[in-house]
């Protein structure tokens, strides 16, 4: 990154401080955080990041239409893959995408260097597979590279390798020798190709436009295999090659950067899609953040987690949004506070609070909080980006790495002492029931044995020593936490529901664990991680 960007300096001859980066579509969340954090540290401000087979597309000025299908077929020196693409209203949405990370045009060079290099050894009369000098090589591998490229314009090329002693290494090799040697190469295409559309969920005939990339493309019988897999002759159709296929990504970039910096007529009627440059999240308990929206999510955007209540008989829950990457609320920006009421009361843990999180295309975020089984239901809109210059955003990106370990401690401690409190509790509620009168007297000191080490843990603070004490005490409770479930069991066979039951026991039937890790009570009504978090 930072090389690209002394080199753009040196084009434009001035500094370069923003830049449109594009990233190949099967890229995950973490390889296009890592692209824009490797940005940012090279002293460019990432402006967006932009889906190679989408760029591609931009280039082409496919956009224009309203909707449509558009495949983009990517046959670069070291990777190959396709992406077909939804075209709605403007808006390019990558549908399916298929490939092959090791098979390129290298593979093409690779295959003719060692057939060159065999008939070299003839030549010189020495062994198959013996070693070359390095020089040789490296001269052979650019005349491999040539005949490559010519054979894509001219029916015939020629070898003329100067070797040693006045010795030279001469030959002729035609279009069709050449497509003989690499059909292999070229055919293993094919089938990534047919499962991209496959995954689409159409046929050939309904893809409406074929971009073709990589300078591999140029090859005559590469474009005749495009031409078969996407039934474009029979249709009287033909893929985009009028522009350099090298360099089409690169220029779709450059439409992109030209909307953002402020456009012009060609780029004046595109739809712009932005993205979320903080993480959105909510206070969980114990004060960590549970992040529902990552950062970077191009939006419109929308996603759901799953809450429940930390004290037994909550009726009340007091939800705080927060933006950041820190690991702690205190840490983080806050943007709204809303209460859900109305709760009925239950056991903690049992009532289901769902909260979704829904940024519309014009930024604009709405909460909303439901208790799944009563209904009850409330939410609020704001305005993440309200108020937040550039330089805060990225201050706040750059503390979140300044503190990362501080901050993970800091939230292992708090999660492990919620853990921990919720275990004891349910110990201490579980002696009440008819089944502890089952255990032996040498699993209850056992039990006992086992709180005492878990509290004493939780004093010293030490989060591994706390999780290895609940992982201790949890074997030496489940004997009695299968006499409790049999009791359960029991009662729903004579009569009770097992919802009656489970209350009885302080756990309804969807539930954890009686003594898998929970919450932890507090003092206020929070809300924390239940069953079903992700």
């Amino acid at each position: 990154m930072q090389q690209l960007k002394r080199n753009a300096e040196r084009f434009f001859g001035s500094a370069v401080s923003r830049a449109v980066i594009t990233v190949p579509a099967y890229f995950n969340d973490a390889q296009r955080q890592a692209t824009k954090d490797a940005g940012r540290i090279a002293g460019l401000n990432v402006l967006r990041l932009v889906n190679e087979p989408t760029a591609a597309a931009l280039a082409y000025g496919l956009d224009r239409a309203k909707i449509g299908t558009v495949a983009v077929y990517d046959f670069g020196g070291g990777t190959f893959d396709v992406s077909i693409l939804k075209l709605h209203d403007g808006i390019f949405e990558v549908i399916s995408t298929n490939g092959d990370t090791h098979l390129g045009g290298d593979d093409i060079d690779h295959l003719l260097l060692s057939i060159a290099l065999d008939e070299i050894r003839k030549e010189l009369n020495q062994e198959a597979g013996s070693q070359l000098d390095p020089s040789l090589v490296q001269q052979v591998r650019k005349a491999v590279i040539e005949i490559k490229i010519a054979l894509s314009s001219q029916e015939k090329a020629h070898f003329d390798v100067d070797l040693s002693g006045g010795q030279h290494y001469q030959r002729e090799i035609t279009r069709e020798q050449f497509e003989q040697l690499i059909a292999p190469v070229i055919q293993r295409t094919a089938q990534p190709a047919r499962q991209a559309i496959k995954d689409a969920g159409i046929a050939p005939g309904q893809i409406d436009e074929v971009v073709l990339v990589g300078g591999s493309t140029r090859i005559p019988a590469v474009r005749r295999l495009v031409d078969e897999v996407f039934e474009l002759g029979a249709r009287g159709k033909s893929a985009h090659t009028e522009l350099n296929p090298d360099e089409v990504v690169a220029l779709g970039a450059a439409v992109q950067a030209d909307i953002l910096a402020g456009g012009s007529a060609a780029t004046s009627e595109m739809l712009l899609l932005d993205v979320t440059p903080l993480s959105l999240g909510i206070e969980a308990l114990g004060g960590v953040v549970a992040k529902i929206i990552q950062r970077n999510s191009t939006i419109p955007a929308s996603a759901t987690e799953h809450f429940t209540t930390g004290v037994d008989g909550q009726t009340n829950v007091a939800i705080h949004v927060v933006q950041g990457e820190r690991e702690l609320a205190k840490d983080c920006r806050s943007l709204a506070r809303f209460d859900l009421k109305g709760i009925p009361p239950m056991t903690a843990g049992l009532p289901r609070i769902e909260v979704k999180f829904l940024i519309d295309a014009n930024g604009i975020l709405q909460v909303s909080a439901r208790e799944q089984r009563s209904g009850k239901a409330a939410e609020i809109e704001v305005k993440p980006s309200y108020g937040l210059s550039d330089e805060q955003v990225e201050s706040m990106i750059l503390e979140s790495f300044d503190y990362a370990e501080q901050d993970l401690s800091e939230r292992q401690g708090i999660e492990a002492k919620n853990e921990a409190a919720t275990i004891l509790d349910a110990v201490a509620k579980g002696q009440k029931h008819a089944a502890w009168q089952q255990l032996s007297f040498d699993e209850v000191q056992k039990i006992h044995a086992g709180v005492q080490e878990l509290e004493a843990s939780v004093k010293g603070g030490d989060y591994k020593l706390i999780r290895r004490a609940i992982d201790s005490l949890d074997k030496k409770t489940h004997r009695f936490a299968e006499l409790m479930m049999d009791s359960a069991v029991s009662g729903a066979l004579t009569g009770q529901t097992m919802g009656d039951a489970g209350d009885k026991l302080g756990e309804g039937p969807s539930a954890p664990h009686p003594f898998a890790p929970a919450q932890i009570e507090s003092s206020e009504p929070k809300i924390g991680n239940g069953p079903g978090t992700k």
